[in-house]
């Protein structure tokens, strides 16, 4: 096995690291044809420092084009956008017959399928955009956070496709390029804002006070909503080909929502963070007690039956948009004492394309007089639209690091960042009960790009 491939398994990166080399603003007002010269200290998708300088020609804000790649999970992704937010392309390929097959993401399964298809995915992006890669400003490719084997996949493509065409090279972090994509469909929308993003692998609440800067308000302290849309769809028999949130959704239309009386997670914690592994418990133990068999799918099921799943899809769902909306009305309390002139909550995440989720967080907002603002579902799910935005807003703000070597060597070790935290966490909204799992992680992109603007002075 590959130096490499070792390293990224055990998230062995060193210390320290920075996600792209920020230059000064002032050092990228360039005249037209005159390149500058950019000494970076550290690059953002390697371990090493570069020992030769990059000339790099940095166009002008309103005419960027950039390329953006996302693998962090089981779906590959790449778009084409403009600094003016025109969306020239977005494709994506979906390895949803694998999440039936194997009844969730299975991380080596879904690296065979991103590399079969990156290639050609990235290609069609272009093909659509009508660009060719010299048309390019820059490359931007999500590091982390995702599944260590499926963020390399992209990570090289994107070094390869920048390094064979002279490009600047941007680290996106998948969570920001949630957050900021509402910046893309809303430009109306500025610092600061809350943002509230929910998939199958992450419930995270934070308060954005400028690009690059997140206070943590709240996290999954286990299972994520999407994962417990996912499990109860699974146990029901639904059909996975499209998720289980789009199939609860639906299924629950048919069902009574006080029929079941789950209990709400974490009443008695009063903080923001998120759990979902009791609820999916409480679920399984109730299929479990009317001998629902998950084997017949709910279009071959008695109507007796399929109403008993209704019931069961509608009563999950009440409780498991209870808990969002509870810890929401919390974070945004927590979030107007830090920033009063917060006027709104963005939702993203694959969670947040759900109508009912929408409806009901939408209720929160105008309780709290703020507005509500989501993407389109298809940018609500991962894409290469907002890896390419967020890459376009920090370009804009020099974090880019110089072109990769054409041709790099075969022990060449990436930094990708399975578990990267956004922001820090709010110091007043820490847990009292419970605390958050402890793994390895790498320091949260807010103290990086801290960091980073302290080395500047």
């Amino acid at each position: 096995m590959a130096l490499s491939s070792t390293l990224s398994r055990l998230n062995l990166i060193p210390r320290p690291w920075l996600p792209y080399t920020v230059t000064t603003l002032r050092a990228l007002k360039l005249k037209p044809h005159k390149p500058q010269l950019l000494r970076p200290m550290w690059a953002p998708l390697t371990l090493s420092s570069f020992s030769v300088s990059a000339q790099i020609h940095r166009p002008q804000d309103d005419n960027l084009i950039v390329l953006g790649i996302e693998t962090s999970c089981d779906d590959t992704a790449a778009a084409v956008v403009r600094s003016s937010g025109e969306i020239l392309s977005q494709v994506v390929s979906s390895q949803a017959d694998l999440l039936v097959r194997y009844g969730g993401v299975a991380p080596k399964m879904a690296e065979e399928a991103h590399s079969q298809v990156i290639d050609q995915v990235v290609q069609e992006a272009l093909n659509q955009a009508n660009v060719s890669e010299t048309n390019l400003s820059a490359v931007a490719v999500t590091i982390g956070p995702g599944l260590s084997l499926c963020l390399r996949v992209g990570v090289q493509k994107a070094r390869k496709t920048a390094g064979s065409f002279n490009l600047p090279i941007i680290g996106v972090h998948h969570m920001e390029a949630h957050a900021l994509v509402a910046r893309l469909m809303e430009r109306e929308l500025q610092f600061p804002f809350m943002a509230l993003l929910i998939s199958g692998g992450h419930n995270l609440l934070i308060l954005a006070q400028g690009l690059g800067q997140y206070i943590q308000l709240g996290t999954s302290i286990d299972d994520a909503i999407g994962e417990a849309y996912d499990k109860t769809a699974k146990w029901l028999g639904l059909d996975m080909r499209r998720s289980g949130g789009p199939a609860i959704e639906e299924l629950a239309r048919e069902g009574d929502a006080e029929s079941i009386k789950f209990s709400i997670p974490m009443k008695q914690h009063k903080d923001c963070n998120f759990s979902y592994a009791g609820l999916k418990t409480q679920v399984r133990l109730a299929i479990e007690s009317r001998n629902i068999n998950a084997e017949i799918p709910i279009s071959c099921a008695s109507s007796q039956d399929r109403r008993t799943r209704a019931d069961i899809a509608a009563s999950f769902q009440r409780v498991a948009v209870l808990h969002l909306e509870e810890r929401c009305e919390r974070a945004i309390e927590w979030a107007l004492k830090i920033e009063p002139s917060i006027k709104h909550l963005v939702v993203s995440g694959g969670v947040a394309s759900n109508q009912y989720v929408r409806a009901h967080l939408d209720q929160v907002v105008k309780r709290n007089s703020l507005q509500l603002v989501c993407p389109p579902p298809s940018l609500c799910t991962d894409n290469g639209v907002m890896v390419a935005w967020t890459g376009i807003e920090h370009f804009r703000m020099g974090r880019f690091d110089p072109p990769p070597p054409a041709v790099e060597s075969e022990d060449f070790v990436y930094d990708l960042r399975p578990r990267w935290p956004l922001g820090e966490e709010y110091a007043e909204g820490r847990s009292e009960a419970r605390s958050l799992r402890k793994a390895r992680i790498h320091p949260s992109l807010t103290s990086i790009i801290q960091a980073s603007l302290q080395q500047q002075h």
